[in-house]
């Protein structure tokens, strides 16, 4: 066997159907098309969505809200999730590496949820009014 004597299993292919050529071809005349009206005629068919001058349903539905794009570089982490870390020193690639965040991350934040008992420094990353008070009453800093 050679590569240019490689065919198609034997009947795997059919012949395209060939429209408007005759009688006795079976699809001539009207090339399969039916008679009149806008899908026998040549380039007359209706858009995406069309209903036939009705209003369409993605007209009728109410517009409804918006997500940025850009919520996917946002990452936030909870106080108990630092307390868990155990690290002395948390900076985002600290986080990226815990997998405590997406790779894709770039702003970090930390929320008030759960108990922080250590000192954490915590490096370019931000933090709420109430996470920040428990990071520093835990004897910890925000750079």
């Amino acid at each position: 066997m050679e590569l240019n004597t490689i065919q198609p299993a034997e009947g795997s292919k059919k012949a395209r159907r060939r429209v408007g050529r005759g009688i006795g071809s079976g699809l001539g005349k009207t090339a399969g098309r039916g008679h009149k009206g806008q899908k026998s005629r040549a380039g007359g068919y209706h858009k995406v969505g069309f209903e036939g001058g009705q209003m369409p349903l993605q007209r009728r539905l109410p517009k409804r809200g918006f997500k940025s794009a850009n919520l996917q570089f946002n990452g936030e982490v909870t106080l108990a999730q630092l307390e868990k870390l155990g690290a002395a020193e948390v900076d985002l690639l600290a986080l990226k590496a815990a997998k405590l965040v997406p790779q894709i991350v770039k702003n970090v934040k930390v929320i008030k949820s759960g108990e922080l008992k250590r000192a954490v420094k915590l490096t370019g990353i931000g933090a709420t009014a109430g996470a920040k008070a428990a990071i520093e009453a835990a004897g910890g800093s925000l750079n």
